[in-house]
């Protein structure tokens, strides 16, 4: 009997996302899997990789194997279940996603899909995150090739290895008018900022505050050789990037040795 391999699945834009019900299903078709959903109850788009620590989660079961977490964020869906549902035992493979939207440049520091994937390598499970970069006046988004890229990648990983060493994760991004199904290994661009926020104010007069979104501008990083994510969305290309959960400046290392003497 063929040992099942066990594929634990996240996201962090909750658990009826059409991204995460078109990974679920993605997967699913591959040969000898076991897919284990456990999702956030609620959206929870840039939470970053935070933990619920002021109050109880629960599990709620949605269909058999596939639980969501009431009020939990992406990095306790993962940390639960491993002390739960994976109590005796470890997944072979964490994949948070699909993502309606891209996740480059510093913006993975906000992300809970990003986030999702780095709880999963803490623990020594190898992990990816997928984005879905959209074209929104496609709404509801179409997440075909991002399924086929998934399942390549799982079967290239079932077969070989995974190809980064520990508290490393893959970020995958895809574009949304592919020219190209090539993969493009990439670095993490720079990504620029603005501060943008909505005043409103209800019946009462009482001010409130909307966060803006920003238009996804991006510049190349100097120094640093190849080709960034955005780039390679740009180009029509799938991007994939490794990640790593060190965030140490080396560089800066000396410089700040001298300045603290």
């Amino acid at each position: 009997m063929n040992k099942k391999y066990k594929i634990l699945v996240t996201n962090d834009d909750g658990y009826e996302a059409k991204g995460l019900l078109s990974l679920v299903e993605a997967l699913k078709e591959l040969d000898d899997v076991e897919v284990m959903v456990v999702a956030p109850a609620n959206e929870k788009s840039a939470c970053g990789h935070s933990l619920t620590l002021v109050r109880p989660l629960r599990f709620v079961s949605v269909d058999d194997d596939f639980y969501k977490l009431d009020d939990g964020t992406p990095s306790d869906c993962v940390y639960l279940s491993l002390s739960t549902i994976y109590e005796n035992t470890k997944p072979d493979l964490l994949v948070s996603g699909i993502n309606r939207g891209s996740n480059m440049g510093e913006d993975i520091t906000y992300s809970g899909t990003a986030a999702g994937a780095m709880e999963g390598v803490l623990h020594d499970i190898p992990s990816i995150a997928i984005s879905q970069v959209m074209d929104f006046t496609n709404p509801d988004g179409d997440f075909s090739l991002a399924g086929e890229t998934i399942k390549k990648l799982v079967t290239k990983i079932r077969e070989g290895s995974f190809p980064l060493p520990e508290r490393e994760f893959l970020n995958v991004n895809i574009p949304p008018d592919a020219t190209s199904a090539k993969i493009k290994v990439t670095y993490a661009g720079y990504r620029h900022y603005a501060n943008d926020s909505h005043l409103h104010r209800n019946p009462r007069g009482e001010e409130h505050h909307w966060l803006g979104l920003h238009p996804l501008n991006f510049s190349k990083r100097e120094g640093v050789d190849g080709m960034s994510d955005y780039d390679a969305i740009e180009a029509g290309y799938i991007s994939i990037t490794p990640i790593m959960l060190d965030l140490s400046a080396y560089k800066s290392m000396q410089r700040l040795k001298e300045w603290v003497e």
